[in-house]
């Protein structure tokens, strides 16, 4: 050091500037369609997969890098799906396949190379209440036993172990939301109703049921956000409002607001109680009040629609103009 001149301080350490926060979406549908688009709109990036090109179109309108992906073809493979290894977020929005299980599952080896050597911090599995079966009208936390009956919630079921089972030795956080009966704008009992759309047969095979689970789809978007700021191992909650309220109830509600607001949007109810007898004959019993206790405490989540009353009245009010209206056509 030259006698008289101060020292020249060392520079400091150059920051690593902050990843940033990649979304990729197995599944844009309903709910990751919602999720996509409030995220997009916070600045994130979005990447995610869809069933045909012209879904594949409509997302990259709304900002989304979109793949058409079917999992089931033998030539499938992830490693085309480039700005999966960039995600640092993963939604599952996938169902099973009744006779295949889940399509993703299958390719067991590509995902646990691309996720093992990405930068996966938070992975969520949508899966189903329909995992706890019958519980002859109990109340359920996470806890509880499950015991799916039909096909499709064993599906679920051996799905979640999946996911959970491939993301064993990876250091993210990893969640299991057990979805009650989703519904939001375009989707739910007004707007079957404006439509005048008949139910299905699996609707009417719900018809005979005491308690219904049921989320918004805003209220899954809160459960989102909330579990990305909740550094944990694995954890699964059920992602259901405060009401289980039966079906027909519902729609007798649903009814109600549409002849207040929108009295020519009504000409003949769907039939929200019938059902052929040899339908309800094969119907198997899933009698049970799933509790949202440990979602409220752990992740937070004040639900914007604790019940169907205000989600329903939320939808209603959205219809501003007759251009906002349902398409009766469809």
């Amino acid at each position: 050091m030259i006698p008289g001149i101060a020292p020249v301080p060392a520079a400091p350490p150059v920051a690593s500037p902050p990843q940033p926060r990649h979304m990729f979406v197995f599944g844009a549908g309903f709910v990751g369609r919602y999720v996509s688009e409030r995220l997009l709109a916070q600045g994130w990036q979005i990447s995610g997969t869809c069933t045909s090109p012209a879904k594949k179109r409509e997302l990259e309108v709304l900002g989304m890098k979109a793949s058409v992906f079917d999992a089931t073809e033998s030539s499938s493979s992830l490693q085309s799906i480039h700005s999966l290894q960039q995600a640092t977020h993963l939604l599952i929005s996938i169902p099973p396949i009744p006779g295949f299980g889940d399509p993703l599952l299958n390719l067991n080896e590509d995902l646990r190379r691309i996720l093992s050597h990405g930068n996966l911090e938070w992975l969520c599995y949508l899966s189903s209440t329909s995992v706890y079966g019958d519980c002859g009208g109990a109340l359920v936390d996470e806890d509880h036993m499950v015991n799916p009956k039909s096909e499709s919630a064993k599906l679920r079921y051996e799905a979640e172990k999946g996911w959970l089972n491939l993301v064993n030795h990876l250091n993210l956080s990893a969640f299991i939301f057990r979805l009650g009966g989703i519904y939001g704008p375009g989707r739910s009992a007004l707007d079957t109703l404006a439509k005048n759309n008949s139910l299905s047969q699996r609707q009417k095979m719900r018809e005979s049921k005491q308690y219904t689970a049921r989320i918004h789809v805003a209220d899954i978007y809160q459960a989102v956000l909330a579990s990305m700021s909740t550094r944990c191992a694995r954890k699964i909650f059920n992602v259901v409002d405060d009401d289980p309220a039966p079906r027909a109830e519902v729609f007798a509600f649903a009814r109600s607001l549409i002849e207040m607001r929108h009295p020519d949007l009504i000409t003949e109810s769907p039939d929200v109680n019938s059902a052929e007898s040899d339908i309800q004959e094969r119907i198997l019993p899933a009698e049970k009040r799933v509790s949202n206790a440990r979602m409220k405490k752990e992740l937070g989540v004040k639900l914007l629609h604790p019940t169907y009353r205000s989600g329903l009245q939320s939808i209603l009010d959205s219809w501003q103009t007759e251009s906002q209206l349902p398409d009766r056509s469809r």
